[in-house]
């Protein structure tokens, strides 16, 4: 989805609020060849017992052409003769079942839902199993708002896995985050839990819990920056970088999570849009990748191929553009409007029509919405009574405290003594804004509790000011909060942007604090008793070099959009009832680097020109903090121990032609395709990394194993993660946490002409300081 800016959004939500649903609405969810359909019920698209390809070839054959294009849009009408009943295929739940879209309504006896996290600070606990848990509770509450009549469709266009590669990007907060291995784990953690399959995959038995859709395909992550917007822009990707970078996210997507749905994106990837590119929908996600489900298009994404971008002469050219590609849906009414004349002029063969409808019905009866009355089925006994329950509540929890950073602890202020201070200011225009903490794509939360009346839970003498007259801060109550600084044993700053600033359709042009929040937050700093604690709530980063280098900014805590619980996690995190462990999903650049252009794809830095590079793999200037860092109240150390290999001796049946010299002329390398499928399983080893928490706090923390080459340079990453595990450690625990290594993946690289190659020499498999070299050989 996307069209709508979200104040537009809000207006057009408050419209609907007042029509409540009927008794009949709320109680008796739609559905095709039950009781009430007895004249289709005999036909075999009705018939349980065939396949459902066999079913849904029926269908569209007893579609009239009239039909079949009504069936084509997001809004697809009900069909009474086939006893073919509405269906909406947009609805959200990015972190939590969303009102955004059409396809959910609250307004019956469920009217509101758990609300995790936004995804940037989900992701940073690197805890998969947590992410599919969260995707569990999601499609378990988007079943029973069906279920109860509230919903007209089970089709969620989540998860959002575009890299996020620049630090402006508005959306950056819905992905999670820079590197492709820990978005494309995210993707299949989040799918398998919301489509109803178990976290390891393929035991997914009978139809889908509900339907989840990968977004946004491909190299889209640009939305409004100095006069380009997504809808014009033409991203220009080497084959390099979509192989190593934006394509392997949803690669994991669609061969690991199986995922059901496909959005195509706004931009143009090389001069094709992402949705008439017979390249990207046909012959790579469905032909390579072997994906089986449905395509849409992003809300008007196929109306803009000719009225945006004059990328088809004309309306007609453009539907039959997407169709031919392979995209079956039409977020808009594009396809509605034209079809029938694209067939008509001879431009678009009715086949391609039936091919996506195909598609999209499949789909539906994956969905058990084709197999009579939906109680009687699976996920039939899930009711109102399951959502918000007090478990998934206490998981909005659970999520909220182990992704919240700690990115400085100077001389170890935090936690605060609960015993030892009687007063504390809370300051920030963040601090007592509910609506901060949800992000976007949001529903209705179950209940919220902001960082001011979390704090307010320790200590009772506890003064409040704004600060700032939003996020913004144009204006600022500097001399009032200096004043109450004085006052009091601690004060807690807590600052950052909101959906003002950084939102879809809103990219930011600058990485520093907005308006006079850095002089509020400096000011008060210094007038304080004590070294103060500043809380950042943010999608993307935030240069505030300014605080990490100011000794009465004692401690920095990022805590992201932190959804429903974010107030009740900071508070028990400031005061010691939990030992923080989350780490950045990625790069927090300096303000300078806004002087790189946002239009600039390129991954790899170019020295030529100046160009840096993106993300941790390949960025070469300053950061702020890198990618990973986090800080915790316990110290912990590391140590690689029982590495299976030393050395790997590369296919040696490989041809001369294929170990061949690089560009500097001093390397050997060979494709990872031409040592073959077997090999690559048959070297895999297994690694144990030694981990020991030095604290006196019990802590989650997790471990990040890396990989890099000894050479550097010649598009080489600077290095990669190989894999991420969370452990839970008493004080003064030891513990082993074990890591499978495949060196087809992990120790090669993308080479310009997009193929995976490896490298003979000396590769290191590296964890905090401790590091393991591994030889290469050809």
């Amino acid at each position: 989805m996307d069209s709508f800016s979200t104040f537009t959004l809000l207006f057009f939500l408050i419209l609907l609020l007042p029509a409540a649903p009927t008794h009949q609405q709320q109680q008796q969810p739609p559905f095709s060849c039950g009781a009430q359909s007895s004249t289709t019920t005999s036909l075999p698209f009705c018939n349980t017992k065939l396949p459902i390809t066999q079913r849904a070839k029926d269908l569209v054959s007893r579609l009239t052409l009239d039909e079949k294009i009504s069936q084509l849009v997001n809004t697809a009408p009900a069909v009474p003769r086939l006893g073919i009943p509405a269906y909406e295929w947009w609805s959200e739940a990015l972190h939590g079942v969303g009102w955004v879209g059409k396809g959910i309504h609250f307004n019956g006896t469920i009217s509101k839902a758990t609300s995790f996290p936004q995804v940037i600070l989900t992701a940073a606990s690197f805890d998969a199993y947590q992410w599919y848990r969260i995707g569990q509770v999601i499609g378990k509450e988007a079943r029973a708002l069906y279920n109860g009549g509230q919903a007209s469709g089970l089709t969620f266009w989540a998860p959002n896995i575009n890299i996020f590669r620049d630090p402006r990007w508005g959306r950056g907060q819905e992905t999670p985050g820079e590197d492709p291995l820990v978005t494309g784990k995210y993707a299949v953690s989040y799918v398998r839990g919301v489509q109803g399959d178990s976290f390891h995959g393929g035991k997914l038995t009978g139809h889908l819990q509900a339907s989840a859709c990968c977004k946004h395909f491909t190299a889209y992550d640009l939305d409004n920056w100095k006069g380009v917007n997504r809808f014009v822009f033409d991203a220009r990707v080497t084959k390099q970088d979509l192989a190593d970078t934006y394509q392997p996210p949803f690669q994991s997507c669609v061969e690991e999570g199986k995922a059901s749905g496909i959005m195509c994106a706004y931009n143009r990837v090389n001069g094709v849009p992402s949705c008439a590119d017979y390249n990207l929908l046909s012959k790579t996600a469905r032909g390579q990748w072997g994906f089986h489900g449905y395509i849409t298009s992003d809300c008007d994404a196929v109306s803009i191929i000719h009225d945006a971008q004059g990328y088809a002469k004309q309306p007609e050219d453009a539907v039959a553009d997407v169709l031919k590609a392979g995209m079956d849906l039409d977020c808009g009414l594009y396809l509605q409007q034209h079809s029938k004349s694209a067939v008509e002029q001879g431009k678009l063969p009715v086949s391609q029509i039936d091919r996506a409808l195909h598609n999209l019905f499949a789909l539906r009866m994956r969905l058990g919405l084709f197999n009579g009355d939906p109680k009687e089925q699976l996920f039939g006994n899930i009711g109102p009574d399951q959502v918000c329950s007090q478990e998934h509540q206490m998981l909005a929890l659970e999520a909220a405290r182990n992704g919240i950073v700690l990115l400085k602890n100077s001389a170890r202020l935090l936690p605060l003594r609960k015993s030892q201070i009687k007063s504390l200011a809370v300051i920030g225009p963040n601090a007592n804004s509910g609506q901060t903490l949800l992000g976007n794509y949001a529903g209705p939360p179950c209940k919220l509790v902001t960082p001011l009346q979390g704090l307010q839970g320790y200590v009772k003498d506890t003064t409040y000011v704004q600060g700032c007259d939003s996020v913004r801060c144009s204006s600022a109550e500097v001399d009032r909060a200096v004043e109450v600084a004085k006052g009091v044993d601690h004060v807690v700053l807590v600052m950052g942007l909101d959906q003002s600033v950084e939102r879809e359709e809103l990219d930011r042009v600058d990485l520093v604090l907005p308006g006079r929040q850095q002089e509020l937050v400096t000011k008060v700093a210094r007038a304080a008793k004590n070294p103060i604690v500043l809380v950042l709530l943010s999608g993307g980063p935030v240069d505030v070099s300014f605080a990490k280098y100011d000794k009465k900014i004692g401690s920095i805590l990022w805590g992201g959009y932190p959804g429903e619980a974010g107030g009740t996690a900071l508070a028990e995190i400031i005061f010691g009832d939990h030992n923080p462990g989350g780490r950045l999903p990625v790069t927090w650049y300096p303000q300078e680097f806004v002087n790189v252009p946002m239009t600039d794809m390129r991954m790899r830095p170019e020295s030529s020109s100046s160009y840096p590079g993106r993300t941790y793999r390949f960025y070469k200037g300053h950061s702020v903090f890198e990618f990973g860092h986090g800080l915790s109240f316990s110290k912990y150390s590391y140590e690689l121990k029982h590495v299976s290999q030393d050395k790997l001796f590369l296919n040696q049946s490989t041809s001369t032609k294929q170990a061949a010299i690089d560009e500097s002329g001093s390397v050997r390398s060979t494709l990872v395709s031409s040592v073959g499928a077997d090999f690559c399983e048959q070297s895999k080893f297994q690694t144990r990394v030694g981990v020991e928490n030095h604290g006196e706090m019990a802590g989650k923390h997790p471990v990040l194993l890396f990989a890099r080459q000894s050479r550097h340079g010649d598009g080489r990453p600077r290095k990669q993660l190989v894999g991420f595990k969370s452990v839970v450690l008493s004080a003064g625990e030891k513990a082993e946490v074990e890591f499978e290594v495949s060196p087809c993946e992990h120790f090669s690289r993308a080479n310009e002409d997009g193929e995976l190659m490896m490298e003979e020499g000396t590769h290191f498999l590296s964890v905090g300081g401790d590091k393991y070299p591994i030889s290469l050989v050809l």
